[in-house]
């Protein structure tokens, strides 16, 4: 949804709650000395507070209640907006100087998805941009969002951009803030997988709502967020709290068989290990162990959508490969058959350019999402 509030005037100057005290003083026909005198405070601080050297503390207010007879409340409240509106124009001047940090965000791909709302005054805009990752400073997002405990599968061919893949996963996260969850169950979890599985033969409009319905049953959120330009991921997870783990799927490859393994890959990685620190796929930036983990979780996804066993006594059986009998497989195993043949191009049993009809596209409906 777009954010509807709308720009809001800030005023150049604020005035401290010293000259409406003085305003006061000035119709009361009272000196500062009288009241000095009458609230038992120095003379000083009241013409501190005056000028707006001085704050204007709740023991004062109440004194000026006394005095005065002008409820408390309302010099509480006045001190308190006006140093609130000198915060607001210090961290104007400190914007200012930050908006070239805008660069390194896809602000233009974020508002065409409808994830922020456009602003014409950069400062207004890096406000927007600052309240989407939930952070007070582009100090605060490079030390959160460049240090995200996160396990993310994305391409080792084309280099992601940090600002895209920050933005696809906060998304990811404020989606998955919306879905209500049991606590994270991982005995719950497995049984729900095995559920999921017979659901890849159905179209999106059954199987993704069933994926987040029964997923949230055992304490994961499961969200798909379509990819902005230069993020390059098909899938992520991470723990948002200890009992609550997120999946968030982009369908990076438009077809089934990628957006199924990217979510067995992804749930792999929520049962095998746990919550752990960040994780990048490719040699350039993961460790040893690293890339341990992905080839775990790859292993997970491969053999819960096709059990290596079937998947061995189905290839000795027949004498050539063929849409017809890769089909029957997948009715036999209850799984698309489009799995299969993705299964069967990455292991280089089948040419990456036969069978692919086999294969479900599938494309984003923007407008049923925001329902």
């Amino acid at each position: 949804m777009i954010n509807e509030i709308q720009n809001q005037y800030t005023p150049d100057y604020v005035s401290p709650p010293g000259e409406t005290l003085l305003e006061v003083l000035e119709e009361w026909g009272m000196s500062q000395a009288d009241l000095a005198e009458r609230t038992g405070r120095p003379k000083k601080t009241i013409n501190e507070i005056i000028n707006g050297k001085a704050a204007l503390t709740p023991e004062t207010a109440l004194q000026l209640e006394r005095v005065l007879n002008i409820p408390a409340s309302f010099w509480n409240n006045r001190e308190r907006q006006y140093r609130e509106a000198l915060a607001r124009q210090d961290e104007q001047e400190r914007l200012k100087k930050q908006v070239a940090w805008l660069d390194q965000i896809p602000v233009k791909a974020m508002i065409k998805s409808e994830w922020i709302q456009y602003y014409q005054d950069k400062v207004e805009q890096l406000r927007e941009v600052l309240n989407f990752f939930a952070v007070a400073s582009p100090e605060q997002w490079e030390a959160i969002w460049c240090k995200t405990n996160v396990y993310f599968r994305k391409s080792q061919t084309f280099p992601s951009d940090p600002g895209a893949v920050a933005s696809w996963l906060r998304r990811g996260e404020i989606e998955a803030a919306e879905i209500a969850c049991a606590s994270y169950d991982a005995n719950k979890f497995r049984e729900v997988l095995q559920k999921i599985r017979t659901l890849t033969v159905e179209p999106p409009d059954i199987f993704q709502p069933e994926v987040v319905r029964l997923c949230a049953k055992a304490g994961v959120a499961v969200v798909f967020v379509p990819q902005i330009p230069k993020a390059r991921t098909s899938g992520a997870t991470h723990w948002l709290k200890p009992d609550k783990a997120l999946i968030q799927l982009s369908l990076r490859y438009k077809t089934n068989d990628h957006l199924w393994f990217a979510f067995f890959h992804e749930a792999g990685h929520i049962l095998l290990h746990g919550k752990r620190d960040l994780f990048l796929e490719g040699t350039d930036v993961a460790s040893v162990e690293d890339q341990q983990k992905e080839q775990e979780a790859n292993r997970f996804a491969a053999d819960i959508l096709i059990p290596p066993a079937k998947l061995k006594q189905f290839l000795a059986s027949v004498p050539k490969l063929s849409k017809a009998n890769i089909t029957h497989f997948g009715c036999e195993i209850g799984i698309a058959p489009g799995i299969i043949v993705g299964r069967l191009q990455h292991d280089e049993i089948l040419p990456p350019s036969y069978c692919n009809d086999l294969k479900q596209k599938l494309e984003w409906c923007l407008e049923e999402q925001e329902n």
